[in-house]
């Protein structure tokens, strides 16, 4: 079994630091490892030209545009049966290249759109979908941070996984952390997260790994957090007084019984569409397809094309 150790932090920083602890107790249990700082690597930004996208859903596979270290970096989490991430958490969320990572992942490492891609690639002699892309994979992710300002990142770890649907096992904040490798708690929290993602990857080296998230994902050793399914803990509050779940998108109802908050939910209606399932993921693919058809049809229109270019001829960006 192969764990891959991810940091985006400063160089040899602490998020180096607990990241490579994790890669100890991981090596100790027995697995092959390597390590990358992400903050090295020239990763630009997301156009959001959607090339990706029409690439799948046309049988041209999943290739982007832009030519950086992107595929270099996904080739290599693709190797990998386990990952483990560091992040330094700014203004309470992940950093600007955990967001980019986030982007670039987008639509062409969707679990759902490949497994649609793959099938039309099939169906039309199109560009085969690269099969480490459906493979499993489990994640276990540390964010750390100098304040208590942190309320998002577990939330934007989530995010990042929930894309090509890999197994979280782990979701752990480091809080006040400014001299964390010498509390010797933390340390000892990050080798225990490198153990517990090493025997998760153990069983998908060994074929054995039951997928799963939340209630169903018995190899799960993160905090609880309030949403059963995913165990997030951040919400989206309506006016009417609905809840919407930020990471898994399920909707209940927030409850307070007994000195704590719980999420209540029709889990035979929201399961299948939450944002991490398989079923979700195929909701939300016939959704893209049929939005992107009916916008290239609208936005090909006279009228169309007479605002594109009044907005274009008011005014144009400026430049340094």
């Amino acid at each position: 079994m192969k764990i891959l150790g991810l940091s985006a932090g400063t160089l040899n920083g602490a998020n180096d630091s607990l990241c490579k602890e994790a890669l100890m107790a991981a090596k100790e249990a027995g697995a092959e490892i390597e390590f990358i700082n992400i903050t090295k690597l020239d990763i630009k930004h997301c156009t959001g030209c959607k090339a990706c996208v029409m690439g799948l859903f046309s049988g041209r596979g999943n290739a982007c545009v832009l030519r950086d270290d992107m595929q270099w970096l996904i080739d290599k989490m693709l190797d990998a049966d386990g990952i483990v991430y560091a992040a330094p958490i700014f203004e309470q969320c992940g950093p600007g290249i955990h967001h980019t990572l986030m982007d670039r992942f987008g639509p062409r490492m969707d679990r759902g759109n490949l497994m649609i891609a793959r099938k039309i690639a099939e169906e039309n002699g199109g560009k085969p979908i690269d099969p480490r892309c459906l493979k499993e994979k489990v994640i276990s992710f540390m964010g750390i941070g100098g304040s208590d300002w942190a309320t998002r990142i577990q939330c934007d770890f989530a995010s990042l996984a929930l894309t090509p649907k890999w197994t979280i096992i782990d979701n752990q904040l480091f809080s006040w952390s400014l001299s964390i490798l010498m509390n010797d708690e933390a340390i000892a929290k990050a080798h225990q997260i490198g153990l517990d993602l090493a025997a998760a990857a153990k069983k998908i080296a060994d074929g054995t790994f039951v997928p799963g998230h939340g209630i169903i994902n018995e190899d799960y050793r993160g905090p609880a957090g309030v949403c059963p399914y995913c165990h997030g803990k951040n919400f989206y509050l309506e006016e009417n007084g609905n809840a919407i779940c930020c990471t898994c998108g399920t909707e209940g109802v927030m409850k307070y019984e007994d000195g704590r908050y719980f999420f209540e939910f029709d889990a035979e209606k929201w399961i299948p569409h939450a944002h991490d399932s398989i079923s979700g993921k195929f909701i939300h693919g016939d959704d893209i397809m049929r939005n992107e058809g009916e916008a290239r049809e609208l936005m090909a229109t006279d009228e169309a094309k007479a605002r594109k270019q009044k907005y274009r001829d008011f005014i144009a960006p400026s430049k340094p």
